[in-house]
């Protein structure tokens, strides 16, 4: 089994911020991939299902961003994973906007969500990048993260989602080239 979980806030306030893309990410594979339905677990919610032949549980920590890691970590416990299994989705203000890239391990470059499953589990896990861009002045990060997606951004927004849904099966294989590489050939 792997553990892949989306970073987000719970709540409809902040259903379309940027830092809710991870969130978005497991909504998306949940239903493309015919997953089954979400129940209350972990402190969060969890749905099951298949991606090609490996047995995937989608999490989304109910605990806000600060203490996702209380949350993956009750998780992980319970099923006895080691890191290699859990892969994170979460928003990337160092990368352009709408690009994926995948990476082992790392820093948290800021993050909380993952500083807080950094702190509860260690770093050497796998973590889906998806990029927001930056706002330019570190002044202007917080009211950016915790804003919504606009109008204009509605269309890329969606295409990234569905690629990192359509191509995921090369993710759960551990082919993270093929992956990103899918991804960005599916943008063009």
């Amino acid at each position: 089994m792997q553990l892949w979980v989306g970073l987000g806030n719970p709540g409809p306030k902040y259903t379309m911020h940027r830092h809710n893309v991870g969130f978005m990410a497991c909504d998306v594979l949940a239903e493309m991939h015919s997953f089954g339905p979400v129940q209350k677990k972990f402190q969060g919610w969890v749905q099951e299902g298949r991606i090609g032949s490996h047995r995937i549980l989608l999490l989304k920590p109910a605990t806000f961003m600060n203490e996702s890691g209380r949350s993956v970590g009750e998780a992980m416990r319970f099923y006895k994973l080691e890191l290699d299994a859990l892969t994170v989705f979460h928003d990337e203000l160092d990368l352009a906007p709408f690009k994926v890239k995948v990476k082992q391990g790392g820093g948290t470059a800021g993050h909380n969500g993952l500083r807080s499953i950094d702190k509860h589990l260690g770093a050497d896990f796998r973590r889906v990048r998806l990029g927001i861009g930056h706002p330019g002045h570190k002044d202007r990060v917080s009211s950016y993260v915790l804003g919504n997606y606009v109008k204009a951004e509605q269309d890329d927004l969606v295409t990234m989602l569905g690629a990192v849904g359509g191509e995921a099966e090369w993710l759960a294989n551990g082919d993270e080239p093929r992956f990103m590489s899918e991804i960005a050939m599916r943008q063009q």
